[in-house]
């Protein structure tokens, strides 16, 4: 058309020179390469306006959202059905797409005719029209007893609100259908078809042609995310990050976007590049103002004889020079638009190189003999770090259809059939109880003098009896063992006014032949680091009290005594199994003889988590580690731990919750991925509990699960890698990572090809699904223990009520996005007694064991400023095995928190050590003037 009104131009001024003068006259419509990129830049804003819920309204490229979240991977098959109407001819089609490695599609399909009297009829006789014609069809091809899925190709203009659910805005193409405009066609169809009752059809999607065009195409390439139709008219659709499109809920995976971007310039965005004949082509079009199309003429010599005129050798050529100028500015003008579509995909990827396909579809990309090439050169030019290949679409509105309706069955069918699998490791709240209620049963069987051998959680006394007051001062020593590297701190603890914890620590490393060799010679180096260490610091000779943090299977006798059971981590030294560890540590620093220490305690890292917590909070009386491993531990009432002679006061509990479920009592809820894991690990049969919480196994049930998967073609397309069958790739961190709610699917994709795996983004979608629901059982089956943990505690004391805080450490916990919140809230659930607070631990084996050394050093204080003048201890004091037996009583042992007032503390629910001794509102406080008080009368004191 533009190429006509120049011609009449040209036939009328330019009858001289006429070959020189058509270069001079036409030159403004010559695009350079920098006007190329100005107009890709000016669609690409337009693009972002179109997809914004706010600017969408003022956006001429409207960024229709198409419902359609995944293109084809090969795997699709079945028997499929698709309508294509568009004019006054309909197609009716059945296509057959089979995956038995061959990929292949059949087609049969039949035109029927929609006479006028139909065309502006009602909309009730249209569609009736149309399900006869398909249940004609269905006959003829004896399918009609069958229910099978259907795409529908809907040429008309439609606000789309579901895969399924398409609403007509307006007729166009001769029709006027009365009751039809604002109605959904997908909901008319199946009206129709109801009404017949003869046969009965899935209605799966509505489908734009353009996306029809993307569709076809992608079921031969599967790196096809773009569909182009340039014919008659010009639309594009292309794959978009869900997160980018605002008009839809949610934010993963991807979603094809139907562009429209015929209208693109119809805010005048384009004006400085329009040209007179574009205007006066405009002005005299059937919508003006709308659709500035862009379309090219074949041959020179048809058109001047459509216009009435005889031409000449030399008018044939000029008009060859301006129709080469119009489709060149033609495909040029679509090649900037392209390039700013496949630019956005380039940067939604972050890849530094994309290699992506465009399906395309239309009469001038397909039949002018130079258009699809200077598209191509365009495209290129403006996007030289892009491999982009052009795949000629077949059929998009029948094939086309009948593909997006395949790949929505693969998805609700691989879905249905992912969930089915995926169900045993969602727990049910009266499953999570019932968690809770046998971790109970295990606790108090670890408790119990008869009952501990058979145990599966060991109920270990630690011989901690108190926690941090806040009074505790003093210069520390902590030693943390637990690996080839090993750390000595000096901990620097103050109170009063300058009450806070300061620390000092140097790292150093145990050599191998070290590790594997004598215990005399591990402990020696043990010690020689711990000289250069005091060295290092300027204390040289100096004599401070010592923590030591040692992370190995130890049977605890007292704070300052633990029985090495065996080595592990790959440690060996001999002389050590069965053997004091701080026996052997004091021996080794008598024979070096530079110094001496007072090895006050023993540690367990769980402990030094509840201590170095405990600090900060007076509330809190339970650790909690959720790593590489997993613990927990807690303060119990004497009177319970009957391993331990005495009944009054408390003493903390480490429980070595990874073994419960040794004994079978979660056989009910593990899983064959759980078995899987466990019969390949360290250690078949135990530790079951740690496998199905921890970080050290979380990442292997999700290895496992997703092999099961790709195995069922359900992920990966069927093709299981090399890599997926390696132990420990999928290392837990990548859980973390993949759960991240502000990491972007393409870094998801960037995480599985570093572990070597190709995938989709719908491969993603379903790895974070996997890691979502094995982290979230996790973090459940965590927070019954807790719930029971807690639980116990409350009825201990008789409260209707507990307020309490839990200190926690592990990379799990504090590094996954979601576990601890999904931990807290079970505990919540399962717990609606207590009030639970979790606090995150700052370097529990550091400080932690610094402290319960310094809540030691206090207690020993003052035991020693309460003996009588002779020395005697009091009569009445019960013993604690707390370091070297130092008597205590109750009271002494137990200090208040902060702003604890006694009467109020004893009906709040507040753990009993908050009883106070330095802020009781009794003046004076009955506990300093009576230390030895029976708690009765303690009580009756206060109140």
């Amino acid at each position: 058309m533009i190429a006509s009104h120049l011609l009449a131009y040209f036939f009328t001024e330019l009858n001289h020179d006429q070959a020189q003068k058509v270069d001079k006259y036409l030159y403004h419509m010559r695009l350079s390469e920098d006007t190329l990129q100005e107009v890709s830049e000016r669609f690409r804003k337009e693009m972002e306006k179109g997809l914004g819920a706010d600017t969408n309204p003022t956006a001429s490229v409207k960024m229709l959202p198409s419902f359609v979240r995944s293109t084809p991977d090969g795997t699709e098959d079945g028997d499929f059905l698709a309508l294509d109407l568009g004019g006054t001819n309909f197609r009716v089609l059945r296509v057959k797409v089979s995956d038995n490695g061959l990929q292949k599609v059949e087609m049969e399909s039949q035109i029927y005719e929609i006479h006028e009297d139909l065309m502006r009829g009602s909309g009730t006789q249209l569609f009736d029209h149309i399900a006869e014609c398909l249940a004609n069809f269905m006959e003829k091809l004896k399918i009609k007893e069958k229910k099978l899925p259907l795409g529908f190709t809907f040429s008309f203009p439609c606000h789309q609100t579901k895969l399924d659910e398409s609403i007509l805005v307006n007729w166009t193409k001769g029709f006027k259908c009365s009751s039809v405009e604002g109605k959904d066609v997908v909901s008319l169809l199946r009206k129709a078809i109801k009404r017949r009752g003869d046969f009965d059809i899935d209605i799966v999607a509505v489908v734009n042609d353009t996306v029809g065009t993307m569709m076809s195409c992608g079921y031969d390439d599967q790196n096809c995310e773009v569909g182009l139709i340039v014919g008659t008219g010009t639309n594009a659709c292309y794959m978009e990050e869900m997160r980018h499109i605002d008009l839809v809920e949610g934010d993963e995976g991807r979603m094809c976007i139907n562009m429209e971007w015929g209208a693109f310039g119809d805010d005048g965005v384009l004006n400085d590049i329009r040209t007179e004949f574009d205007h006066e082509i405009d002005m005299g079009s059937l919508n003006p103002g709308k659709q500035l199309e862009k379309e090219g003429l074949q041959k020179a010599h048809e058109i001047l004889t459509k216009l009435g005129l005889e031409p000449s050798h030399e008018d044939c050529l000029a008009t060859h020079r301006i129709c080469q100028i119009v489709s060149t500015r033609s495909a040029n003008l679509c090649g900037a638009t392209l390039a700013a579509v496949l630019r956005r995909i380039k940067e939604n990827k972050g890849v530094d190189r994309l290699r992506s396909t465009v399906g395309v579809d239309g009469s001038v990309y397909k039949k002018h003999p130079h258009f699809a090439r200077r598209l191509h050169k365009t495209v290129r030019k403006l996007l030289p770090d892009c491999e982009i290949r052009f795949v000629r679409s077949e059929d998009g509105s029948g094939k086309g259809a009948a593909m997006v309706t395949a790949v929505a069955y693969r998805l609700a069918a691989q879905h249905k059939a992912r969930q089915k699998i995926l169900e045993a490791l969602k727990l049910s709240h009266e499953q999570l109880l019932e968690v809770k209620r046998r971790m109970r049963v295990e606790m108090e069987k670890g408790l119990g003098k008869e009952t501990h051998v058979e145990a599966t959680v060991k109920m270990l006394p630690t011989y901690v009896c108190s926690t941090p007051d806040g009074t505790e001062k003093g210069d520390f020593l902590a030693l943390d063992l637990g690996g080839t590297n090993f750390r000595v701190l000096l901990v620097r603890v103050r109170n009063g006014m300058r009450r806070g914890v300061e620390m000092h620590n140097k790292i150093y490393s145990i050599p191998l032949e070290v590790m594997q060799g004598t215990g005399e010679e591990l402990f020696d180096h043990i010690v020689h680091c711990i000289a250069d260490f005091l060295e290092y610091m300027g204390m040289k000779g100096v004599s401070l009290p010592l923590g030591f943090t040692f992370s190995f299977p130890c049977m605890q006798t007292n704070l300052d005594e633990g029985i090495l059971l065996k080595w592990t981590k790959g440690f060996k030294a001999t002389g050590c199994e069965g053997e004091d560890v701080v026996s052997l540590l004091k021996e080794a620093i008598h024979r070096r003889e530079e110094f001496d220490l007072d090895v006050v305690a023993v540690v367990n890292d769980t402990v030094g988590t509840m201590m170095a917590c405990g600090y900060e909070d007076p509330y809190c009386e339970v650790g909690l580690i959720v790593g590489t491993g997993s613990n927990a531990c807690y303060m119990e009432e004497m009177r319970n731990v009957e391993l331990v002679e005495g009944d009054e006061g408390r003493m903390c509990v480490n429980m070595e919750w990874g073994a419960f479920g040794d004994n079978g009592c979660l056989d009910d809820i593990q899983t064959e991925f759980d078995l899987a894991v466990d019969e390949l690990s360290l250690n078949p049969g135990k530790q079951r509990f740690e496998k199905m919480i921890s970080g050290m196994y979380l990442g292997e049930i999700v290895r496992n699960i997703l092999i099961n998967f790709t195995r069922r073609g359900l992920l990966f397309r069927g093709r299981i890698s090399e890599r997926l069958k390696t132990r420990g790739i999928f290392e837990t961190k990548f859980l973390s990572q993949i759960e991240s709610d502000c990491l972007a699917l393409l870094q998801v994709r960037s995480i599985l090809q570093h572990l070597g795996l190709e995938s989709t983004c719908d491969d993603s979608i379903i790895v974070k699904e996997v890691c979502t629901v094995v982290a979230r059982r996790a973090a459940q089956l965590c927070g019954a223990g807790m719930a029971a943990v807690v639980d116990k505690i409350r009825e201990n004391r008789g409260l209707d009520f507990l307020k309490v805080t839990v200190g926690v450490d592990g990379t799990l916990y504090k590094l996954h996005p979601h576990f601890s919140a999904i931990m807290q809230d079970t505990v919540r659930q399962l717990s609606p007694c207590c009030e639970v607070t979790f606090l995150q631990s700052e370097d529990g084996s550091g400080k932690g064991a610094a402290l319960i050394t310094a809540v030691a050093c206090r207690i020993r204080e003052a035991g020693q400023r309460r003996k009588d003048p002779h020395g005697a201890e009091p009569s009445d004091a019960t013993s604690c095995p707390i370091g070297p037996s130092f008597p205590w009583t109750l009271p002494v042992l137990f200090p208040p928190p902060p702003t604890c007032t006694g009467g109020e503390a004893l009906g709040m629910g507040v753990p009993l050590h908050h009883l106070a001794l330095r802020s009781c509102v009794t003046s004076p406080c009955p506990l300093a003037v009576a230390p030895n008080l029976p708690f009765s009368s303690l009580f009756f004191s206060l109140i």
